[in-house]
């Protein structure tokens, strides 16, 4: 079997494209219509279902809206760091305070550290340009702020579906039309339980895709109409968060502590993020590049060791580790960023990607691109069409202040993966302050990727193996007992919903060759090599169960072999606060 190089992963094997079980071969469905049909229950699907009701009843007119979620319910699947800039909801609901958003907590202090084994630097937040500072920002759990856009949708009459994964994309005539959702009893076997129900047909005047970062439905049409065509390889990171609760004498609330440098080597891009808010509650996060070049290095383990360095520990200290996730991040930037209509629909939120990589924030950007394709989408649908693409949300996105925020650090991420933390950092600092006096123009242009994130993993023989601290049970934890703390479960008799195109190349091609760094990059131990008690026979063993849908093994996997596909509805990790 033939796969696909690292430097077509977004053209990689997508969901449509494998074979579907036997129970869902030439199976009839119910079919039900919409204005507008909406994939994921994220800030930024949330909003576009918001801002779809909202001219409605300005125009006094009526538009259907579904809202599909795969989660067990709104936000479960969320995670973030999260310090929200709150200008897209300032728009959306200026009300937001009186309505009770929970954004309990207001930025009181920024620190940003230069770590060192031992010790660490603060950096003066005065050189830092102005976008990297969170004043007017608000420390929470983008969960609960989910939840509540979700609460506000329902009461303008927006139909959520929490626990509808949406598994396949309907092609009508040359366009999207809608998605398969609902499919539930497909036994492990690929036959029908006595559980089984097809699913149901989602239909759309137009289907916005909200799924967040590397999102198999976004993935497929992306490849379907070639969109990332004139667009630079789309890149990642992956966050690993941790929620504590620390003793009051402990808690600073509102402090916003940003870090790079040690654990992770000079040209290993990532950093960490800790903020204090709500209830004693501290969130704790590390993000590692997946660009990185070692296949031996695992993130997981890296940010356990983070937790003990001098400069973190005394915040963690007495505290209570109550929660654990992790997520894929989209990290390209505006260079990365695919086209972003399609004919029957758009991509919004981080299903495009529009992360802001040095503010690590997103969610402000999501929530307004969601908003600029519901305006598009609301008059064309007033217009009487339906079906076509949504020309005036890209035109919308290129002149609004979405765009222009990212063009300003469109050369943070490259000049890091060329120099290194600490030249590309400095270079990457002097051009923001650069763009920001002078109008977002770069001494640099606009500096490409190069390769994916696929790519950049070398042999294993270029590398030395890394030995990482046991956890002391305290400050860090193994993977197990962190899984255990996402509330992940799925059912147990489905198909495995990570695939791989060919079974045979973990064992004949990554661990030869990489060591096979699934086992390694993925931050809830899904992959194992198994060998027999004389260390023969080595065996690669999915352990889909544990699956918090980070989706780094869809991306980092060196022979883009593995096709992360979504499971049955309600299945995952549920965070409660995340």
């Amino acid at each position: 079997m033939s796969h696909p190089t690292s430097d077509e992963s977004w053209q990689a094997a997508t969901v449509d494209r494998l074979p579907l079980p036997p129970a869902l071969k030439d199976v009839e469905r119910e079919a039900v219509a919409y204005d507008v049909v909406i994939v994921g229950a994220g800030p930024s699907g949330l909003a576009a279902a918001i801002r779809l009701k909202q001219l409605a009843r300005a125009d006094g007119a009526e538009i259907s809206v579904a809202v599909l979620e795969k989660s067990a319910e709104v936000g479960g699947h969320i995670i973030a760091g999260a310090v929200i800039d709150p200008r897209a909801l300032n728009e959306l609901i200026p009300d937001w305070r009186e309505k009770g958003a929970p954004l309990p907590t207001p930025v009181s202090k920024d620190e940003f550290l230069l770590l060192g084994p031992r010790g660490s630097l603060p950096l003066p937040m005065f050189a830092l340009p102005p976008l990297m500072h969170n004043k007017g920002c608000f420390v929470a759990s983008l969960a609960d702020v989910t939840r509540w856009l979700g609460r506000e949708a329902e009461a303008l009459g927006v139909e959520i579906y929490p626990g509808m994964a949406a598994s396949q994309v309907i092609w009508d005539a040359g366009k999207v039309s809608g998605v398969v959702a609902g499919v539930f009893g497909v036994g492990r076997d690929g036959q029908p339980t006595a559980a089984f129900q097809p699913g149901i047909e989602m239909r759309g005047k137009y289907v916005l895709i909200a799924e967040g970062a590397r999102g198999a439905l976004a993935k497929a049409i992306m490849a379907r109409y070639d969109l990332a065509r004139d667009a630079e390889p789309q890149l990642f990171g992956l966050g690993i968060k941790e929620l504590w609760q620390v003793p009051a004498e402990r808690h600073r609330p509102g402090l916003v502590q940003h870090t790079t440098g040690w654990p992770l080597g000079q040209f290993t891009g990532g950093g960490s993020f800790l903020y204090h808010f709500g209830d004693r509650f501290v969130s704790v996060g590390y993000v590692v590049h997946l660009n990185y070049r070692n296949p031996f290095l695992s993130p997981f383990d890296e940010f356990q060791r983070f937790k003990h360095h001098p400069a973190i520990a005394p915040h963690l200290q007495g505290g209570e580790r109550i929660a654990y996730g992790a997520r894929a991040i989209t990290e390209g930037g505006p260079q990365s960023t695919p086209k972003l209509t399609f004919p029957g629909g758009a991509l919004i939120g981080c299903s495009a990607g529009f992360v802001n990589v040095p503010r690590i924030k997103g969610s402000h950007n999501a929530m307004k691109t969601g908003m600029l394709a519901a305006e598009a989408a609301f008059e064309a649908i007033a217009a009487g069409r339906a079906g076509d693409s949504l020309d005036a949300y890209q035109l919308a996105y290129e002149q609004s202040w979405v765009h222009a925020e990212l063009q300003r650090v469109r050369n943070a991420k490259p000049l890091l993966g060329r120099y290194g933390t600490l030249l590309g950092g400095t270079l990457g600092v002097f051009d923001m302050w650069f763009q920001t006096l002078f109008g977002n123009r770069s001494l640099f242009g606009t500096l490409s990727h190069r390769k994916t994130d696929a790519a950049a993993t070398e042999p294993a023989a270029r590398h030395k193996p890394i030995a990482y601290p046991r956890p002391d049970g305290v400050l860090s934890f193994d993977k197990p007992s962190s899984v255990f703390l996402s509330n992940t479960a799925h059912v147990e008799n489905q198909p495995a919903h990570l695939r791989l195109l060919d079974p045979s190349v973990p064992i004949s091609t990554n661990l030869p060759i990489y060591g096979e760094p699934a086992r390694l990059y993925c931050p809830a131990g899904v992959y194992e090599v198994l060998y027999d008690s004389d260390g023969a026979n080595p065996r690669f063993q999915i352990n889909a169960q544990n699956c918090v849908h980070c989706k780094t093994c869809d991306i980092k996997d060196p022979a883009q072999n593995i096709v992360w596909t979504p499971p049955e509805g309600g299945g995952g990790p549920n965070y409660p606060n995340m």
